[in-house]
């Protein structure tokens, strides 16, 4: 393990949960990592399954979606509050698949 001015590799990789309550009670628990070197990434639990979306741009807010250019989730939050979208590529258009999540 390589050490660093800021301390150990791993110190700098631990990653910040926080657990969101979403309309109808859903809970989705996301990890946010922000390495040195690489993209942010959000780590969702979400439909009984891990995915790992990319950090990408964003006008307000944090925006984090599927590493590819094809229909994938889409995790968008800004202060305690955020939205899961499911994004079809091909039809280009957005669902909306649990609003009003606010960390607990």
């Amino acid at each position: 393990m390589c050490l660093g001015a800021g301390g150990s590799a791993l110190a700098q990789a631990m990653p910040v949960t926080a657990t969101y309550i979403c309309e109808r009670g859903v809970e989705v628990p996301v990890s946010y990592t922000t390495p040195e070197q690489g993209d942010a990434t959000a780590v969702l639990y979400v439909e009984n399954r891990m995915i790992t979306l990319v950090q990408s741009r964003a006008a307000s807010g944090a925006r984090y979606e599927w590493p590819s250019d094809g229909s994938g989730y889409v995790w968008w939050n800004k202060g305690n509050a955020a939205t899961l979208i499911w994004h079809d590529s091909v039809a280009d258009q957005d669902t909306t698949i649990y609003a009003e999540c606010r960390t607990r």
